[in-house]
Order: structure tokens, then sequence, then C-alpha cells
């Protein structure tokens, strides 16, 4: 039986708030109990018209693979369409100076934007869950991501390499513990990511060590506190989004100038994230407020992936690489009974 855990307000059983029926979907599925189970429950609540989007990064040899191979059988059994790719996420980090978590993240995005491209289906499902928001929130907090510390969104628009993605995460309101507890009752088979027990990658200290240790220092479960305080923020991200216009390419340094600080932080780390800067910090949002002054001796502020901020004729603008070259991505490939991209 798995480990009991507090709930957030208003959570059931494996619910699916907020996605469409009649819609066609994405579901990125990456052979772990999270997202296989949230596969499972689709098609037990008789969404039809889903298709399944693997990746391999490229960093698990055999493992990858074998990973890739049991999503494929899944959705044959499932008679579900799938797409997948093989991304080279070392040569990506190496390329663009990134971590090895943040290449693949910025790998994963860009092939579900080309997939969304190809299928032209533009909702895209993940599994993230209410650990996965405590884990984010702590995260961008002791790095320092400033206006980051919204955490995840159940439903958030994401502009990627010209596609525009809408991001549905309906199972941020239940823990892992849940999700564990029906795989176990269902019978559901998945497959074991020894890397999530590497203390190599920083989430998996946060999660295995970092967290009892704040847990039994309080003498509770934190976890609740943490993704409390994530939604109330999250609430708050949004709102300030609707109240600024951070669409375009540009930013006009004199209206950015005539704001009050909290919202040059927040309009300048909102236009980082829209064009998937990695790494937002607190100093690097500084370091280009500090562009704006007139007669700043700076006009150029360098970026984490190889790109640059720069200031001319009263624009702030970004300069560099493209977010990610599709050479790293090897072509998609459908390996289902049913095509790929549905009517």
């Amino acid at each position: 039986m798995a480990k009991k855990s507090p709930k957030p307000d208003g959570a059931g059983a494996l619910p699916l708030p907020g996605v469409p029926r009649n819609r066609r979907l994405l579901v990125g599925v990456s052979g772990g109990i999270d997202s296989v189970s949230l596969l499972h429950t689709l098609v037990r609540q008789g969404f039809r018209k889903v298709t399944v989007l693997h990746l391999n990064h490229g960093l698990r040899g055999a493992a990858g693979a074998a990973d890739a191979a049991f999503v494929r059988a899944l959705a044959r059994r499932l008679k579900i369409p799938i797409l997948t790719a093989r991304a080279d996420v070392a040569a990506l980090a190496r390329e663009r100076k990134l971590s090895i978590e943040t290449a693949a993240r910025h790998a994963r995005y860009s092939f579900f934007a080309q997939a969304a491209r190809q299928t032209r289906c533009r909702i895209l499902l993940l599994a993230h869950h209410a650990d996965d928001q405590a884990e984010t929130f702590l995260f961008n907090l002791l790095r320092g991501g400033g206006s980051g510390l919204g955490g995840m969104r159940p439903r958030t628009i994401r502009e990627i390499d010209g596609i525009k993605l809408e991001i549905l995460r309906p199972w941020l309101c239940l823990w892992r513990a849940d999700i564990e507890a029906c795989a176990a009752r269902e019978k559901i088979r998945y497959r074991e990511d020894a890397s999530n027990d590497s203390l190599l990658h920083m989430r998996n200290r946060l999660r295995s060590r970092v967290l009892p240790m704040l847990s039994k220092e309080f003498g509770r479960d934190i976890r609740q506190s943490l993704w409390r305080a994530a939604e109330i923020l999250g609430a708050q991200q949004e709102w300030l989004d609707q109240s600024l216009s951070v669409n375009g390419e540009e930013l006009p340094v004199a209206a950015l100038r005539a704001l009050p600080e909290a919202l040059q932080r927040h309009t300048i780390h909102e236009w980082l994230r829209r064009h998937r800067t990695p790494q937002i910090s607190f100093a690097l949002v500084e370091n280009i407020r500090a562009l704006l002054p007139h007669g700043a001796p700076k006009a150029r502020i360098n970026l984490p992936g190889g790109k640059f901020a720069r200031r001319r004729a009263g624009i702030l603008f970004l300069d560099g690489p493209h977010p990610l070259s599709r050479s790293r991505i090897r072509p998609m490939k459908s390996s289902s009974d049913q095509p790929a991209a549905m009517p």
C-alpha cells in the first residue's frame, strides 16, 4: 500500500479537471508511473482522440531505448497513435553550456512543438503532480528564481518554435502516493527510471534529502505548505501576466523604466521565460534592469544558453542562437496502427 500523503484542498481520485473530452489531445508519456497512469486514466474515462508523444533523450543508452519500446507497445495495446523521436541532449548541453536537466527540458518542449505542428493539435497534457509542484517551488526559491516562484499552473499557453501550445497539467492537485496507489489497484505496468534515484541531480537531492530533513525539523510534512505557497503565488503571477503586455520580441526601455520595480522585475522575468531563456535568476533580472537607466554603462548582458539581452535605440531585445537546433532531434516516427494526425 502506498504511503498516505496530505491532499490539497478539493483533490479527488485521479480526476481530469479542465480536460476537454471532445478535443484532440497530445499526451507526453515517458514510461514512468505518472505519465503511464495518466494515459490509462484518459482511456478509462473515454478519451478517444489522443496521440502519445515520447522523446528518448539519448542519455541512458539501452535503458532509454527500452523505455521507448515499452511506450510504443503500450500505445499499440491501447490502439492509440504515437510519435517518437530521439534527441542528443548531452550535445545540446555542451553546445549551450546548460545543465543536463535544462537541456532535456528544452529538447522535450521542442519535440512537443514539432509534434503539435505535425498533428495539427495544440493541446498537450503532462502528468506533473503536487509533489512536483512542491519540489519546483522549493527549487526556484533556493535558486533565487525571483518572480518565478509561482511554479506550474494547471493551464498555460506557451509559444515554442513558432507553435502556440495549450499545456494542461490536470494532476497538480494529486500527490505521488495517490497515483502510486491507483497504479497498484489497477495493476498498471510502467518503467522504473534508475536516474530518479541518482543524487547527481539537484531535484533528486531535494526529494530524498532536503524535504525529509525539513519535515523532520518542522515536525510535519512541509510539502502541503510549499504546494499552497506555489498556488497562491501562481494565481498572483497569472493576474500580473494578464495585466502586462509581454507578447513581442522587444521591450521599450522608456515604458519599462516608468514601471515600479516589482513590475519591472516581473515583466523582464516573463519576457525571458516566454523566449525560453534557461536558469532565470534574480541576479539575471537585475542585470537586465541595469540596462534601463539613462547613460547605463552597458548595452549588452550575457544570458544562459548563449543568448544576449541588448539595448539599442531605446529597445531591449534578445540576440543569439535559436532555442534548439532541430538537428539535435532525429525525425519523428509514428509507430501505431493508426495515423499520427487524426481528423
